[in-house]
Parts: structure tokens; sequence; C-alpha cells
């Protein structure tokens, strides 16, 4: 039995994975559970799998979750509440849901403690995969990526050698506004780029697979990933979600995994040490199939070169690129932005920075504070 513990167990990732558990009984047993600030399913969850410690970072909510879950059940609050419970040890496994640069802490906390990680949180591989991937070499430690593309990339990279790749195709749907016109784009709402056509995912991340800011964080995942040079990795537009990446060969091989678009299979095959098992999945829709694909157009979608820019910078860039988005990108949710206006932020902000080379993790935390300060200024600024 895996003993396992979620953080950031109330978002998408986390309940699929409690669906992809509870379809395996036996497999799994739930140590520990951890969220921002939702009580209420938090609390369903802690009744339901019986973790020995649950964190929730907002001390508040924990007050009041404290008061709904059985007695013995210890409970962590605050800031560091996630790190804490990360670090606690006793779990083999750590799925690392948690949203945001706020995961890239506690996922250095798993792999010390000794935990392997399944790693749905793209943030800390853009800021510190090259740390990340030295510390998970280091300990012997197995780190899965919790992501369709990147699990489809390690599919298709099994029993080759990384001599031989000539190039990663990373798909992805274009998004909400792949059709739409560009001289529209000013007029884009916050419901419109949320209204994803194939993949149900939080509201960040469907901001980001609008402006394909999503593919842009991949392309540097799988350079760390995959040990990969930032000119093999390539975006390819797929709208129908089926080809969830592709490898080429130097020999003109191509390898693609396709699925349905449900993320229970790319969580299922993390969890369970890339295994494959009995899920109840839709079936694939071969009648009738059509796979076609494109070129993003770096017009609709400026946020992609922008990653590659500050791959190709590397040091503290990524963190900052990062950082500038995720800020970006909660104005618009908070209707403060026009949607164009993301990937404005976030040039202005990689334009005023200066990288540092071989950071730590204290400078990439520190580049990360200084990027979202500098979205917040230049909003206030021409606001």
């Amino acid at each position: 039995m895996t003993r396992l513990s979620i953080l950031g167990c109330t978002g998408s990732i986390g309940r699929q994975a409690l669906e992809v558990i509870d379809a395996a009984p036996g497999e799994f047993e739930i140590i520990g559970l951890g969220a921002r600030k939702d009580v209420r399913t938090l609390a369903a969850q802690v009744r339901r799998y019986r973790p020995k410690i649950v964190a929730m970072a907002d001390p508040n909510a924990a007050a009041d979750l404290r008061e709904q879950i059985p007695a013995g059940v210890e409970v962590l609050a605050g800031s560091g509440a996630m790190e804490r419970l990360a670090a606690s040890g006793g779990a083999d496994l750590v799925l690392m849901a948690v949203v945001g640069t706020a995961g890239l802490v506690p996922t250095f906390s798993a792999l010390r403690a000794g935990s392997d990680v399944a790693l749905a949180n793209k943030e800390t591989l853009v800021a510190a995969g090259s740390i990340l991937m030295e510390e998970v070499r280091r300990r012997d430690l197995r780190l899965a990526p919790v992501d369709s593309e990147h699990a489809a990339v390690a599919q298709c990279l099994r029993g080759e050698s990384p001599a031989t790749v000539r190039r990663i195709l990373l798909t992805g749907s274009g998004g909400p506004l792949l059709r739409r016109p560009l001289e529209t784009f000013r007029d884009v709402t916050p419901e419109d780029a949320l209204a994803h056509p194939t993949w149900k995912m939080g509201k960040k991340i469907t901001i980001d697979s609008a402006t394909l800011m999503n593919k842009g964080l991949e392309v540097i995942e799988a350079r760390w990933l995959f040990g990969i040079s930032p000119e093999k990795i390539e975006v390819m537009i797929h709208p129908q979600s089926l080809v969830h990446s592709m490898v080429e060969f130097v020999d003109g091989t191509v390898k693609a995994q396709l699925a349905p678009a449900d993320m229970r299979l790319v969580i299922s095959y993390a969890l369970r040490g890339e295994q494959r098992f009995p899920l109840p999945a839709t079936p694939m829709p071969w009648e009738g199939m059509q796979l076609t694909f494109e070129r993003p157009d770096p017009a609709r979608y400026p946020c992609l070169g922008y990653a590659y820019d500050a791959l190709r910078a590397s040091g503290t860039m990524p963190a900052v690129l990062n950082a500038s988005n995720e800020g970006a990108v909660q104005l618009f949710l908070d209707r403060r932005i026009r949607f164009m206006e993301i990937p404005d932020l976030v040039r202005r902000a990689m334009d005023a920075h200066n990288p540092v080379s071989a950071p730590s993790i204290d400078e990439i935390l520190f580049a990360d504070a200084w990027a979202r300060e500098h979205v917040q200024g230049a909003w206030a600024r021409s606001h």
C-alpha cells in the first residue's frame, strides 16, 4: 500500500486524484491532506480518508476546520503549513497539486524528507528546474509529471536513447480563443477565456491555455524533465486534444501518445509508478476521428515566445516570467486589466529584470516576489 499525501487536495487535480484512489481500494493510504482555505471540501475529505495530518494555509480557515473534523487529526496552519506537511515524512509519495510558486518550497521539502513526488505544479519546474532535478538525482528519487503532455513524452521516450531524439512536439488545443478574430481580443472577458473546449481545469491554468503561456511553461518544464535543449522542443496546436505529445527521432520515426482528454489517466499513471491499471475512462472516439495540427500564431500567442526568451536568458528569468504571468492573470480574473494586457505586463517585467545566473532558492523566491510587485506597480501606474 502506497502512503500518499496530497497538497492541493481541494483543487481540480486533488479531487480527481481522490477519484482515482476510490477506484483502487487497498492501493493507497492517505496520510496527509493540504489545502489553502476550502474548509468545507477539506473537512469532508478528512472525514472520508482519515489522514493523520492536514494543512491549511489560511489560519482562519484552519480554525474553522478544527471544529469540523474528528479529534486526533493534527492541523497545521499558516503560510508554512504546506511545507511542514511535506516535510513531516512518512509518505512514500507526495502529490504536489498546489497552484503557483507556493508549491516550490513544499516540493523541495518533500524530496528532502525522502518522498517521491508526483508534480502537478508547473511553476516549480519553471522557476527552479535545474536545482529541482539535481535534488531528485542526488537523492535517487522519482519525480513523475502530472501533466498530459509530459506524461505523453515520457511514455514515448521509454526504451529509447536520448541521443536519438530529434525533437519533442508538445501539443496544445489552442484554448477557447483559437478561432476568435484578433481584432476582438480587447473585448475578451474572463468568461470567454475560461470556456475551454476540451479540458476541465482550474481558472489560472485555463487562462494560461487561452494565452498559450501554459505551453511556454511546458517547454521550460520539458527542458529540465528530459534534459533536451530548447531548440529541440516545439509546440503544435492540436484542437482535438487527443494526441497529447509526440517525439520525433533521428531516423524520422515519430511516436505519439493518444488518449481521451481525461486527467485521471495521467494522475493514475503517475501515482502508480508509471504502470497501467484499469480505469473507467471514456473510450477513444475512433470512428470519424480527425487529427489536425498547426503552428501557433505569434501574434495571437506572444506569451509562448516570451517563454522561449526566458529559457534562453536562464537564471532567475523563468521565475520572473512565471510570477509576472500569475500576477497579470489574477488582475485579469479580477477584471482590472484587459486580456491582451497579460502579455504586456509579462514582457515589461522581463525587460526590467536583470537575471541572476545559477540562483539559489532564496534568489528565485526574491525574483518571484520582485516580479509580482513589478506587475502591481505597472498596473497601478497605468490605471
